[in-house]
């Protein structure tokens, strides 16, 4: 079969191993394909305490660090790839870093900051030994590790004092530099791809679009790039106030390699906003790993992964999605069912750029 996914033509840099790209491309051609699903829950059934998030390394570390769940790539790699793990055994295509905070802003809280480039590297090759050599066992369906860069705990767009509208707790630069700094780290340590996942604020996104421009500049080469946003609730639109379709098109100038949505809400409510991604952006692959449900007054999340996976199924069969998976509350049961729901469906294609 003709691949109908293709390099858009203003990225004239070669992929920095055209071979495993080649591969990703000829997966996504072919298959609706597997995302992970929660790791912040799944690492937290562990019930560490201080002295298990700071393992031997950092017992005499000078602040508190339980909760830092991407400090555990290097106190307790151990359990991470016990996650990565189980997901890849339920059917995942992709095994994402356990990256999500481990920029120097997000790491910050932490006075981690130091760790940036390590965390991120560790993050990136623990996942690749396993994606490896899960890969090496069915070779027919090579496994692929991406890199998360989250949305940092701050907003380039918004104020976060009510007193003074035109006050911004961190500068385009600032991200910009930060993201440049963790996905050196997800590079060198081996990932495929990078996501920049749960996007609230569009301009922090666009920092670390940007970064990445310069990094693949400066380097000569470049990796697939996918971009996620979240919708915060019912309203339909980002927490900087864009709605899907202005998220969209905000974003395809960089000509992602897909785009999509995340977290926030459960399948069923992210529907119409998929919907809106995929209208927008016919050139480009679509993608979401929606919550399981919408939390509960506990914080946990009670959609079932049979009802999960009845949702994303009816997404597979409408042609809006090429990508799937599942986000916050989500375990290797829900991405095990999705799996086997979407297992003989066809991807959504794509028009030519």
């Amino acid at each position: 079969m003709t691949s109908t996914i293709h390099l858009p033509r203003q990225h004239a840099l070669p992929y920095h191993d055209p071979r495993r790209a080649e591969l990703l491309i000829r997966a996504a051609d072919e298959r609706i394909m597997l995302i992970d699903g929660a790791y912040g829950s799944m690492l937290q059934s562990y019930s560490l305490d201080e002295a298990g998030y700071r393992g031997a390394r950092f017992a005499d570390f000078a602040h508190e660090v339980k909760g830092n769940n991407d400090l555990l790539v290097l106190s307790q790699p151990k359990i991470v790839q016990a996650v990565h793990q189980a997901y890849l055994d339920a059917g995942a295509d992709f095994l994402e870093t356990n990256t999500f905070n481990s920029t120097s802003i997000s790491q910050a809280d932490y006075h981690m900051e130091s760790l940036v480039h390590e965390l991120n590297y560790e993050g990136a090759r623990l996942a690749r030994e396993l994606a490896d050599r899960k890969s090496n066992e069915t070779p027919e369906r090579p496994r692929f590790v991406l890199g998360i860069l989250g949305p940092t705990n701050r907003t380039a767009s918004i104020s976060p004092d009510v007193n003074n509208p035109g006050f911004r707790a961190v500068s385009f630069d600032d991200l910009a530099h930060s993201y440049r700094e963790a996905a050196i780290g997800l590079i060198e340590g081996g990932s495929d791809a990078i996501m920049i996942e749960t996007v609230f604020d569009t301009l922090n996104a666009k920092a670390a679009l940007y970064a990445l421009e310069r990094l693949f500049d400066d380097r000569g080469y470049r990796l697939p790039v996918l971009v996620s946003g979240t919708i915060t609730d019912k309203s339909g639109r980002t927490l900087s106030g864009q709605t899907a379709e202005a998220f969209a098109y905000s974003l395809l100038h960089a000509r992602p390699f897909a785009l999509g949505l995340n977290c926030a809400l459960g399948a069923e409510d992210l529907r119409p906003y998929i919907e809106e991604i995929g209208l927008a952006a016919p050139q480009t692959l679509v993608s979401t790993h929606p919550n399981a449900g919408l939390p509960n007054a506990f914080g946990g999340y009670d959609e079932t992964p049979e009802d999960m996976a009845r949702v994303i199924q009816e997404f597979a069969k409408s042609g809006l999605v090429n990508i799937v998976g599942g986000c916050c509350g989500s375990t290797p049961r829900h991405i095990a069912a999705i799996a086997s729901a979407v297992r003989d469906l066809e991807p959504r294609r794509l028009q030519a750029w």
